[in-house]
């Protein structure tokens, strides 16, 4: 009973950290020079603490636009925004650095993972779709 596993039938953390890690394997991710010094948002204090942040977030941004494609960089800086906090005051909501996201999408054109929609946003590539289910189909699921 092999059933070809998708994107959509696994977990979507162990999805994620099999996916960066594939993208680490490959070596056709560009790092920008600033990954160990940059915050993800500006309502952020640290930067990260994960070394691999940047590949986590490519899986995470690739996996969204294969299960929802026509997102760009503005519903991407609202998906992984957060609540600011401002002291004193009453905390609101404040969106992600665009620059990081929009970084992420050229590096997974060039892949030829995500493609421009002529409707807006971002689509998966035929290849992009084969890839991810690939690592999908590698992913042991684990019954209970």
């Amino acid at each position: 009973m092999a059933t070809a596993r998708t994107v959509k039938d696994v977990s979507p953390h162990e999805f994620v950290k099999a996916y960066a890690a594939h993208l680490k394997r490959s070596g056709k991710v560009e790092l920008p020079e600033y990954t160990d010094l940059v915050k993800t948002a500006k309502f952020k204090e640290l930067a990260p603490y994960d070394p691999d942040w940047y590949y986590v977030r490519a899986a995470s941004v690739a996996r969204k636009i294969y299960l929802r494609g026509g997102l760009g960089v503005g519903a991407f800086r609202r998906i992984y925004g957060g609540s600011k906090r401002n002291g004193s005051r009453p905390p609101h909501f404040c969106r992600s650095s665009g620059a990081i996201l929009r970084h992420i999408l050229h590096q997974l054109q060039n892949m030829n993972i995500v493609d421009v929609d002529p409707k807006g946003g971002r689509k998966i590539t035929s290849n992009g779709r084969r890839d991810l289910d690939q690592v999908a189909g590698r992913i042991v699921v684990v019954s209970p």
